[in-house]
């Protein structure tokens, strides 16, 4: 499931005049304030995340209750790793701007990425009382209440196995939930609004935006048109070559797993093949059940390459985590197998 986070920029000010009076608080000409939110958007599609949010941090101190320089503070905490902060940050902007929908969408997500589905839902009810034409807020309400509906078939499974209804249901929702994102568009719309409020698509629709909202950096693919070389269905092979690792790591299946790497796989420490192997036999050897999920999967294509980035939550009986990784795809026949692994 890739829920979508939303952004305000693109729509502004013309939806909303009545903040413009926030840039002008402590005296400051607003076209300054203006000045450093470029500024600091300019830092952000080079990557330069902590210069940004310096220039972020100096405008919210000039203006505090401007919604622009909040928003964009949510969305560097997102870049940056820091779920917590990200959210703190998107809850004062709603309480200062309730109006808004656009930050109930993005706390909604981090919350869904945290697997907290019931507090997402609800404030994606919000952000569609606040405007009931956010069509990104509806698409991820429908992804809530599917993965919802997914957990209580498993649970439905659990207390009843031989539920063949349960079962067809699971498999349905599995299916619509690994759909690639690319099948139906991978743009996330920087929202638009007439000068009446109505919702429009704005001239960005049509460019893919990762989960920052923030346009991607060079080299990544945008757009409904997969780039040179690459199939459209590779997408989906990438994904599942993702899925088929975990359930093979969760399965303590070696054989499996071992051939989901290519033969120049980049192993970490330059240890040689045959030590990585049996370096990952005796970790996936250990007894006791451990069950590896990936979630949030975005895949982009260079230069002939998939790079996967996706979330990774794993349980065993005594511990509990989950992580970003970056995996690296190269394609061998008709097969995308894994060339590198990054964490973080």
């Amino acid at each position: 499931m890739t829920m979508r986070f939303s952004s305000l920029f693109g729509r502004w000010p013309a939806a909303l005049p009545a903040l413009l009076g926030a840039l002008l608080t402590v005296g400051l000409p607003s076209f300054a304030l203006a000045d450093a939110l470029a500024e600091a958007q300019r830092l952000m599609k080079q990557g330069q995340w902590s210069l940004a949010m310096e220039r972020v941090d100096a405008h919210i101190r000039s203006a505090p209750r401007d919604a622009e320089g909040l928003f964009l503070k949510g969305v560097i905490l997102s870049e940056l790793g820091r779920p917590a902060e990200a959210i703190a940050a998107y809850t004062r902007l709603s309480e200062e701007h309730p109006e808004l929908p656009e930050p109930y969408n993005n706390l909604a997500v981090l919350y869904a990425q945290q697997k907290q589905f019931e507090k997402a839902r609800a404030l994606l009810d919000m952000a569609i009382r606040a405007h009931p034409g956010f069509a990104t807020a509806h698409e991820n309400l429908a992804d809530v209440y599917l993965k919802l509906a997914s957990r209580s078939y498993e649970k439905a499974l659990q207390l009843n196995p031989g539920s063949k209804q349960a079962k067809a249901r699971l498999a349905t929702i599995s299916n619509v939930l690994a759909v690639p994102a690319g099948a139906e568009g991978k743009s996330l719309p920087a929202v638009r609004r007439d000068g009446d409020g109505a919702a429009q698509a704005g001239a960005d629709s049509a460019r893919s935006v990762p989960a920052s909202g923030i346009l991607p950096v060079t080299g990544e693919t945008s757009g409904d048109a997969p780039p040179t070389g690459v199939a459209a269905s590779d997408e989906a092979s990438v994904r599942e070559a993702l899925l088929a690792w975990a359930a093979a790591w969760s399965q303590k299946d070696t054989r499996a797993y071992f051939e989901l790497y290519a033969a120049d796989f980049r192993r970490p420490g330059g240890m040689s093949r045959k030590a990585w192997e049996a370096e990952r036999t005796q970790r996936l050897g250990r007894s006791g059940k451990e069950t590896i999920e990936v979630d949030d999967i975005r895949v982009s294509f260079v230069d002939g390459k998939a790079i996967a980035r996706f979330r990774q939550d794993y349980r065993s009986a005594s511990v509990k985590s989950s992580v970003v990784k970056t995996f690296i795809f190269v394609k061998s026949g008709d097969r995308w197998l894994i060339q590198e692994e990054r964490s973080g």
